[in-house]
């Protein structure tokens, strides 16, 4: 018999995969798969030249829809949607949004990739392996920037101060992402032999609470949503992107995300300082703290050596650890928040939602 923690992740596989369709359906009015003179118009304002559309296509469009074609969550603009609905008892004013924050996200993977001279995402050879260092770059970059052209011209839904305020909220977790970024690359290089556990959770909120908080911002805001309630949800949505970072190196560790099509230990290999990293040091054998340090520096690349690693993970109670701190962060985080909502069905939606992105096993 399937338990009630089963048919809840179940439930939500199904309703991801419901909004990740409708989703998609949203992404071409940022950039189309073939670029055309209207959208050089509309995105890039009337051009004093000549517009090689073809190579614009190939360098730009093509790399792009490759990348977004290969899938992905979409958890992100389904927590925007959700929040919306909590707020208004509707999504549609968050709708338009959409793209604002899929490609934000997409475009920091491709980077992510390129910083870790990746070679496998969802996969498929990562864009810089594909297309070129130069293309994926640039790529990447253009995808922060690409969905900014919703906020442009008539056509717009929003007004003009909502524009200047969801402009300043994408502004300000951008240059929030940059910087938790460049914790994270610096941790892996070795910059620090030993971080703390607060450490450890804003670099998470820097890099990965971001996105997560900025759709639950910008849903809540264009909802209609009072400051309290904007900045409530913006907490939870950071919380959750924090929870969601924990789940997935407790995955990467154990072998379970194969929908990223990367090995198992990926993050030993690259020496990332993990919650998990961090546990094993502080409160494992001291030994097999020594040990455990020895490898994150060596980034190792035989599976040998990186399971070894994770058996010094595992027999700390790392792992453990991090799923029940994860649980009380989101749980706590949620108190703070249930308050501020009204009752109702997305409210609940919302709830589950949360519950299901520290348990799920993908």
């Amino acid at each position: 018999m399937t338990n009630f923690a089963e048919d809840r992740d179940i439930d939500m596989l199904d309703y991801l995969r419901e909004q990740s369709e409708f989703i998609d359906s949203r992404l071409e009015s940022v950039i189309p798969r073939e670029i055309t003179k209207e959208w050089v118009e509309k995105a890039l304002g009337k051009s004093t030249y000549d517009v090689d559309m073809h190579t614009l296509t190939e360098s730009l469009a093509v790399p792009i829809w490759d990348f977004l074609d290969r899938g992905g969550k979409r958890w992100r603009p389904v927590l925007m949607l959700v929040v919306a609905a909590a707020i208004a008892g509707t999504s549609e004013a968050a709708e338009p949004l959409i793209p604002m924050i899929e490609f934000v996200h997409n475009g920091t993977l491709i980077h992510d990739d390129l910083e870790d001279d990746s070679d496998i995402r969802r996969g498929q050879p990562c864009i810089h392996r594909q297309y070129g260092v130069d293309i994926a770059t640039n790529v990447g970059s253009a995808m922060y920037f690409l969905p900014l052209s919703i906020l442009y011209g008539s056509d717009s839904p929003y007004t003009d101060a909502q524009k200047l305020r969801i402009y300043d909220l994408v502004v300000q977790e951008l240059i929030r992402c940059h910087c938790g970024q460049g914790i994270d690359i610096a941790w892996h290089n070795g910059s620090r032999d030993r971080i703390t556990e607060s450490e450890y959770f804003q670099m998470c909120a820097y890099k990965t609470g971001v996105l997560a908080r900025l759709a639950a911002r910008l849903g809540a805001y264009v909802s209609g949503a009072s400051e309290e309630q904007i900045e409530g949800l913006g907490c939870l949505g950071e919380t959750l992107g924090v929870g969601f970072q924990i789940q997935d190196d407790i995955l990467n560790l154990s072998g379970e995300r194969f929908a990223e099509g990367k090995g198992r230990g990926e993050d030993i290999h690259e020496g990332k300082q993990t919650l998990l990293v961090w546990y094993a040091r502080e409160y494992g054998d001291e030994t097999d703290a020594a040990r455990l340090a020895e490898i994150l520096a060596q980034h190792p690349d035989d599976q040998a050596t990186i399971d070894e690693a994770i058996g010094i993970i595992v027999r700390s109670g790392a792992m453990d650890y991090a799923r029940d701190k994860a649980r009380r962060m989101v749980r706590e985080a949620w108190d703070r928040v249930d308050g501020l909502l009204d009752a109702s069905e997305a409210k609940e939606r919302l709830k589950s939602f949360a519950e299901f992105l520290i348990d799920r096993d993908i």
